[in-house]
């Protein structure tokens, strides 16, 4: 037999093999063993059970802030990111609706129940991420937002003066202007010292990472005002989605159906567990759950808020709002 050819096959061979077989990047903005962590890894159990490609995971502090891993996923460094609208409100402002306080009900059914079939998230938001480079995969819920503090506040007059750090979102800057705080814009790497120095007064995120990252140590009391969830999106480099084969881009999407499907239970589950623990570790920590009176006031400074976000989003943004809250109100049916 011909040598050429024979080495002509086996090149023809490597290259086959290798574009079965790939390593791909997932970046997230937590720990491998909160929310983002957990649906991630359920992701790559799928994809290394189901193909002989392989997930290598990049937990958060280990690419750089969460501005420098969105470059690199843009820039095709990473192939997968896994990032909540707070950071990317910045890059895609109209994806800050998920900020929004109170456009979600306390329903965990209903919530469900949108992020599976929301028009928004599904046909609507997909066509924004692609404008940025990114192939939106999936969006998922990770829990109640809760509010730390120094000082128990039951009313917006309360936080007066009282900085309250939140994710370089101006929306959520907005927020917690109207809600009568100093909203103070920080990198996740410069909280807990911040708080630790009384630098911030506060901070907002869901339970299970308030007490992931230690934050009760540095607060003294926990509040929930009913005002959001934690949403975030996975995502994936657009050029490297497109590039993939029907088979791969057909494996990811079941990967991803199959991490969403085990974390809508997970996220629920951890929320007890997160605040038993907290309660165990620091008895003196004080929770706090306002009345629906008295989030009165707060969702009346909201009111604002919307009419902020329709002023940075325009045409584009209102579009965006009014078919959430139709698909919020299927939810809830």
């Amino acid at each position: 037999m011909n040598p050429k050819f024979i080495k002509g096959l086996l090149l023809s061979s490597l290259i086959a093999i290798s574009a079965q077989a790939a390593t791909w990047k997932y970046a997230i903005e937590e720990s491998i063993s909160d929310v983002q962590g957990v649906y991630a890894t359920k992701f790559k159990e799928y994809i290394e059970k189901n193909s002989k490609n392989k997930i290598k995971i990049y937990p958060y502090g280990t690419l750089g802030e969460s501005v420098d891993v969105m470059e690199q996923s843009q820039a095709g460094i990473i192939e997968f990111i896994d990032q909540s609208p707070g950071f990317t409100g910045t890059l895609i402002p109209e994806a800050q609706a998920f900020l929004l306080p109170y456009v979600f009900p306390e329903n965990s059914k209903s919530i469900d129940n949108f992020f599976k079939n929301s028009k928004a998230i599904n046909e609507m938001f997909p066509k924004l991420y692609a404008k940025k480079g990114l192939t939106l995969l999936k969006m998922f819920p990770e829990g109640a937002v809760s509010i730390t503090t120094q000082k128990p506040f039951y009313k917006p007059e309360d936080l007066n003066g009282k900085k309250i750090r939140v994710m370089t979102s101006p929306l959520l800057v907005e927020t917690y202007k109207a809600f009568g705080a100093v909203p103070t814009p920080l990198s996740w790497g410069e909280v807990y010292g911040s708080l630790q120095t009384r630098i911030i007064d506060g901070q907002e995120n869901p339970m299970f990472w308030i007490e992931s990252a230690k934050l009760y140590e540095v607060s003294k009391v926990i509040t929930d005002i009913g005002h959001n969830i934690f949403t975030t999106a996975v995502m994936a480099n657009k050029n490297f989605f497109d590039s993939l084969s029907k088979e791969n881009k057909q494996l990811i999407q079941k990967a991803n159906k199959y991490a969403f499907d085990y974390i809508l239970d997970y996220q629920k589950r951890i929320i007890k567990k997160a605040k038993d623990k907290i309660k165990k570790e620091k008895p003196s920590i004080k929770f706090v759950t306002l009345s629906n009176k008295q989030r009165e006031p707060f969702r009346k400074a909201a009111k604002d808020v919307y009419k902020k976000y329709i002023e940075m989003t325009g045409e584009s943004g209102k579009k965006i709002l009014d078919q959430m809250l139709l698909d919020l109100k299927e939810a809830s049916k």
